[in-house]
This record gives structure tokens, C-alpha cells and sequence, in this order.
């Protein structure tokens, strides 16, 4: 690794010299390695080659304090290209990091490496990195923590220990493969066949007890978990046998303590939860399993992993087991979510947008794409697709920042993603065949800079309804409302929380329901937005959000690092 610890220190610098100096001048600079390569894992009963970033699953955890930059320079070692994206992380006028596939950069070529600059502003607690091409997410990813900074605590007693606690997906099949064969035929891809905790699926699966992750902890003592859910394609119910939860942050900001027996956790979403080894001393099953409210294929299987008390004791033949809501259980589901609250301290302010500048209404829906040959494995015998506002997002050949900063659009991207739906119906109610075809294209919408902004993503009945957690690069943004049924412009702003919404980067949008959201767009540049449901992305349930340029040097997209990884089509 000597060679590429040189090679970071290098690129590092030539960006440190050609983008004006550090990014944050209180905070410190951290330099990773990530080696992308091909690894061979056994899980499962059998083994298999995957995709790991320095050869460990999850890959490595990346530690900074609030206000640092971490340069991460990705060798790419593996049989293709792809991206990183670091989810969650704002990268103010720097969308050359942020990373998703052909909307901020091209792949990293095999062979090859690049530079990533994280830039890190208000974000604490804890975030996650994941690959952002295809469905290589599956085994690229790992964890974020961000210490609170310099001379500063946390909001609450400082904890004994701290652990994190990664949610994925396990695929016995090449997930590549999974992903073309399905886009291919037209139909839903496979389900994974089980669900981890840092990286082992634990004791209700074939092959896996003797691996079981365990978390060992001293009676009195408390710790900080931090649970990130890396899974593919389903929200999960987490709990911890006989243990209670204070969950104290979501997707690095502080909310109110909520006190609960489990949480309902969304892929994209992390939570700082603080538990206290406080029992006989045991051994006591941690679980997580899926919440899905939809009538879609799904994995209905269970990971766990063990809390083990140290000392002297027998242990038991079999741990305690947590009491897990039912897979459906949408009231379960709700009881928990409706209860955070930004903490909305003095330490820790929020500051919600109150004038509305920009206001758009987006319908989510899962669509039909007509075959010609009417031999597809979707409805109907067509393709299954998705959309917002009826517009199916393609992905171009080249990037959507290197065509917007070069101002040499060429038919890259249209700016015309809609303010609302094409037309109003009953989203969610008999919705008949209404925009059960969508269009399809690469549409984006343009915000100016300083503007506030709402969203309200709206629910749709059409086809297979369920909750969809969306997700927007570059920004964290106030959650002010949700609710079930059709969003009301009158009404429903009556129940907005204004005082203390939670600030977030990914929010499930109730099934046959609304979220109302609201940020300033004070960070220049190409932010993409999107279902965090793999398969609902795959099939265009995407868009583009572009912010312009202020009238400051300081409010305008900084210039692209000297290199970036090259587009195969220009």
C-alpha cells in the first residue's frame, strides 16, 4: 500500500492547489485508500467472488470530526467501472464528489483510480458511503461517523463505547446479473436471499452460526450504536432483546430522545441509538427484519446478531429473542416515525425555510413500459417501470455536471422536469389507467440559488403502492408533514410542524400518502434525487435537481478538480 499512499498524497495535493486551498479552515484533513477489488466470501453455505473495497464487508469506516475533509483516493482493482457517493455528506459547491453514475461524474474506469474530496460542513453522527452504480451498493459500502467538533460533546452524557451496526443484503447470485437479467425481461428482479448485520447473517440461516456478529458490552455501561441500513430494497423493523433504545439522532442530526422498544429504519436512513447494558448477564439477540407495506416480492427472513454481556456466567443454549413487529404492521411503523422531532437546541438550531420560492409536487409511481412483443415478465406483459411525474428518468452517456458546467448541454438533459403531475386524479384511489405509461427521458428541474424550496412527494396507487424512501444528494431538508391519502393544498399545510421538523436526506413516503419537505438551495450545483428502493431507481424512479449559481464566488459550483474519470461517450 506504500505505492498508493504516495499516489493519495500527490493527488491530494495537486487538488488541494488547483480548488484554492482546504475546504474548511477549522477543520482537519484525513487521507483514505480504497483498493475496489474482487474478494471471495463465504455466506450462505457456498462461496462467491464479490466486490469489496479493501477486501472486508462492510468496507472500511471512514472517522472524522464535524467540519473535516477527508480526501479518499478509490484504486479501482475490480472487473468494471463504477462510482462512490457519500450519502448524506452536503459537499457545499463541490458536486465533483458526490458521485453518482453519468449525473455528477463518469465511472472510475477499471485499472484506474480518483480522488474523491469530502467535504464535511454541519453534519454529526453518523452517515454511510456505498458504491452508486448498478446495484454494486450491494457489497461496496461502509460507515461514516462524524465525532462532534473540537472543544464541543454530544447533546446527551458521553457514552461508555460506541459500535456501528451496518443493515445489508445478501445475494447468492451476481447482483450485476440480477439487475440486467430483470431490466432485460421486463419483471421484478430476484429477492436477496438473506439480510446481515456487519456483514454475517447470523443464527436463523444455514451455515452461519458459527459467524454471528456479536457485540460485547459491560453490564452499566452505555453505548452509542450506530445503525445504518445498507439494504437493498426494504425498510427494516431493529430491536434488541430485552433492551430498551433512545434514539437520539437520524441521518446525522440530533432529534428529542425517543425512548422505544424498536425502530422502523429505511434504506439510505442511519439512527444513533444509545443503549444500556442493564441485565442479567447474557446473552441477548439482536434482530432486524423487513417492514414492507406492499403487495411486492420481498425477503421475509430475519438477521441477527448477539449482545453478549462479558463476565463469568453459563451461557444460554439459545439467546433472548426481541419482540419484532409483523412484516405489515404499518401502524408500527407510523407509532414510531411520527415521534421524531429535531432537537432544535441552542447548541443545535434548525432553521426551517418559512418563505417559499419554489414549490413542486412530485407523484410517485410504478409504471408499465409497452413491449413490442408483448413478451415482457411485467403486467400485462409488459416492462414494469417507475416514474416522477410521469417522467421515467433516464441516465445519459455523459454526465449531467460535466454538460451543465461546460454549458454545452448537446441534448445531454431537457429542463423540463414538471412543477407537478401531467394531470390530477384520485393518486390514491381507484386510479384506473391513469399515467400507467410514463415518458421517458433525462429531465431535470432548475432551482436559483438561495430560493426556498417544498416538495411534496405524493403517493400513487397505480400498480403496486408501497413506501418509498426518497433521497436527495447535496442537501439535508426539513421533513414538515406527512400524511395519508391525497395531499390537500389547503388543508394540509395546517398540519405542518414548523417549530421542530426532523432534518433529514431520506424520507419514506407513506404508501398512498404524502411528505411535505423543505430546504434553501444554498448549495450550487447537480444533486440527484431518488428512491432509495434499488429496484424502483433501476427502473426510473429518479430525477435531477440543478441549483445555479449566486452572485458570490462563495455561492457558485467550484471549478472540477484537474482530473476527472473520462465518459466512453462525448
Amino acid at each position: 500500500m506504500g505505492f498508493y499512499n504516495k499516489m493519495s498524497w500527490v493527488l491530494a495535493f495537486l487538488g488541494f492547489m488547483f480548488l484554492g486551498g482546504i475546504s474548511n479552515a477549522n477543520g482537519e484533513i484525513h487521507h483514505y485508500d480504497f483498493v475496489l477489488k474482487e474478494t471471495n466470501f463465504t455466506r450462505l453455505c457456498s462461496t462467491k467472488s464479490i466486490l469489496t473495497v479493501n477486501g472486508s464487508l462492510p468496507g472500511p469506516t471512514i472517522t472524522v470530526r464535524k467540519g473535516d475533509t477527508a480526501f479518499v483516493n478509490v484504486h479501482n482493482q475490480g472487473l468494471y467501472g463504477l462510482t462512490i457517493h457519500w450519502h448524506g455528506v452536503k459537499q457545499p459547491r463541490n458536486p465533483w464528489s458526490d458521485g453518482p453514475e453519468n449525473v455528477t461524474q463518469c465511472p472510475i474506469p477499471a485499472g484506474t483510480n480518483f480522488t474523491y474530496e469530502v467535504i464535511f460542513s454541519n453534519e454529526e453522527g453518523t452517515l454511510w458511503w456505498h458504491a452508486h452504480s448498478d446495484w454494486t451498493r450491494a457489497t461496496v459500502y461502509g460507515a461514516i461517523v462524524i465525532l462532534p467538533a473540537l472543544n464541543t460533546t454530544y447533546p446527551f452524557a458521553t457514552p461508555d463505547a460506541q459500535e456501528t451496526l451496518v443493515l445489508a443484503s445478501w445475494f447468492k447470485g451476481d447482483v450485476v446479473e440480477i439487475i440486467e437479467e430483470a431490466l432485460a425481461s421486463g419483471g421484478d428482479p430476484n429477492i436477496s436471499d438473506a439480510f446481515l448485520i456487519n456483514g454475517q447473517p447470523g443464527d436463523l440461516y444455514d451455515c452461519s452460526n458459527e459467524t454471528t456478529y456479536r457485540l460485547l458490552v459491560d453490564y452499566g455501561k452505555t453505548y452509542l450504536l450506530r445503525v445504518i441500513n445498507a439494504v437493498m430494497n426494504e425498510e427494516q423493523f431493529f430491536a434488541i432483546a430485552n433492551h430498551t433504545l433512545t434514539v437520539v439522532a437520524q441521518d446525522a442530526a440530533y432529534i428529542k430522545p425517543i425512548t422505544t422498544s424498536y425502530i422502523m429504519i429505511t434504506p439510505g436512513q442511519t439512527m444513533d441509538i444509545l443503549v444500556t447494558a442493564n441485565q442479567p448477564l447474557s446473552h441477548y439477540y439482536i434482530a432486524s427484519k423487513a417492514f414492507v407495506d406492499g403487495v411486492v416480492p420481498f425477503n421475509n427472513s430475519t438477521t441477527t446478531a448477539i449482545v453478549q454481556y462479558n463476565g463469568n456466567y453459563s451461557a444460554p443454549s439459545t439467546p433472548s429473542f426481541p419482540t419484532l413487529p409483523d412484516y405489515d404492521n404499518q401502524t408500527a411503523a407510523d407509532n414510531f416515525t411520527s415521534q421524531i422531532r429535531a432537537l432544535a437546541s441552542e447548541e443545535h438550531p434548525i432553521s426551517v425555510p418559512l418563505e417559499i420560492h419554489s414549490k413542486i409536487i412530485i407523484s410517485i409511481a410504478i409504471n408499465e413500459r409497452i413491449c413490442p412483443d408483448s413478451n415482457c415478465s411485467g403486467p400485462h406483459n409488459n416492462a414494469i417501470s417507475a416514474s416522477l411525474n410521469n417522467i421515467s428518468f433516464e441516465l445519459p452517456s455523459i454526465d449531467i455536471l460535466q454538460a451543465y458546467y461546460g454549458g454545452n448541454n448537446n441534448g445531454v438533459y431537457r429542463t423540463s422536469f414538471p412543477n407537478k403531475p401531467p394531470y390530477y386524479f384520485n393518486f390514491t384511489g381507484d386510479v384506473g389507467n391513469n399515467t400507467l405509461y410514463p415518458n421517458f427521458g433525462t429531465r431535470v428541474r432548475m432551482i436559483k440559488y438561495g430560493e426556498g424550496v417544498e416538495i411534496v412527494f405524493q403517493g400513487t396507487n397505480i400498480i403496486a403502492p408501497e413506501n418509498h424512501p426518497m433521497h436527495l444528494h447535496g442537501f439535508s431538508f426539513y421533513v414538515v408533514g406527512t400524511g395519508y391519502g391525497n395531499f390537500n393544498s389547503t388543508t394540509s399545510p395546517k398540519t405542518y410542524n414548523l417549530v421542530d421538523p426532523p432534518e433529514v436526506n431520506t424520507i419514506g413516503v407513506p404508501k398512498n400518502g404524502w411528505a411535505a419537505i423543505r430546504f434553501v438551495a444554498d448549495n450550487p450545483g447537480v444533486w440527484f434525487m431518488h428512491c432509495h428502493l434499488e429496484r424502483h431507481s433501476s427502473w426510473g424512479m429518479d430525477t435531477v435537481l440543478i441549483v445555479r449559481n449566486g452572485n458570490t464566488t462563495e455561492s457558485k459550483i467550484r471549478p472540477p478538480p484537474a482530473y476527472m474519470p473520462p465518459c466512453s461517450k462525448s
